[in-house]
């Protein structure tokens, strides 16, 4: 079966990436990205969060494998040589990820719409701290939030951003997200909350004008904003493969008794 699968080769283009997809470049027939059952992606996580981003707007989604010529590697494969890759790519296990998709409205009344692999985060944009409504589905849950901001996490996303801001760990098919506060002044003691993935979150913008927020989406930055809405976007889930006993469920797995 994997003899005859058609693969495209999409490389970084870091220094590191490039010189390493020499030799991977000749190991192969590559086709086209259009033509392509797999994406075969060349780099660091980064790189290939660019990639996915750019399949969720074109709403052409495609499997990816990744292999790392980054740093850190999270989503990606191992690097070992440019030989069998199909064979590699036909043993890899399938791990279905699942964007937020991010609605945002900004004080001037325009309508932003960006999805978010990992994470969805309003941030404060000057040194006034940011004071935000809370809702889940509809119904207000904190009347004000003040801090620095607060995020929502995919499970892919919850040892990004959302660990370093003492959020939860949510093991990859748990089908549920993390809320999480940035540096929280009011209520001190709040540690944010786990929710279902079919909950809908949003936020308002408390004295938008005096306390400016922005919301982005992993790296799409919407400023000044007034509303936002959250919501996991079932119709556009996304594949990676994995090598066996290396998949990015094994990984987050792992990260919770790191030491």
């Amino acid at each position: 079966m994997t003899k005859d699968l058609k693969l495209a080769l999409l490389v970084s283009d870091s220094m590191k990436a490039q010189a390493g997809s020499e030799a991977i470049r000749a190991a192969y027939d590559w086709v086209p990205t259009e033509e392509a059952d797999v994406l075969v992606v060349l780099g660091g996580d980064g790189y290939l969060l660019h990639v996915l981003h750019q399949m969720l707007d074109s709403n052409r989604l495609k499997p990816c494998y990744g292999l790392n010529l980054g740093t850190v590697g999270f989503l990606m494969n191992r690097m070992s040589g440019s030989r069998g890759i199909a064979d590699r790519i036909g043993r890899a296990r399938e791990v279905d990820v699942a964007p937020l998709q991010m609605d945002a409205v900004t004080q001037d009344g325009e309508h932003h719409r960006f999805y978010a692999i990992n994470e969805v985060s309003l941030l404060r944009e000057t040194r006034q701290s940011a004071k935000l409504e809370v809702a889940i589905n509809g119904k207000v849950r904190m009347q004000e939030l003040s801090g620095d901001g607060i995020l929502v996490s995919t499970p892919a996303g919850s040892t990004a951003y959302n660990l370093s801001a003492n959020g939860p760990i949510l093991p990859l098919g748990s089908k549920l997200l993390a809320l999480t506060p940035i540096s929280p002044f009011r209520p001190r003691r709040w540690k944010g909350a786990i929710l279902p993935e079919s909950a809908k979150v949003s936020f308002r913008v408390r004295e938008a004008a005096k306390r400016p927020v922005a919301a982005v989406a992993d790296q799409k930055e919407v400023r000044d904003v007034a509303e936002v809405n959250i919501s996991v976007a079932r119709n556009h889930r996304l594949t990676l493969l994995f090598d066996p006993g290396k998949t990015l469920e094994e990984r987050i797995f792992a990260e919770q008794f790191q030491v």
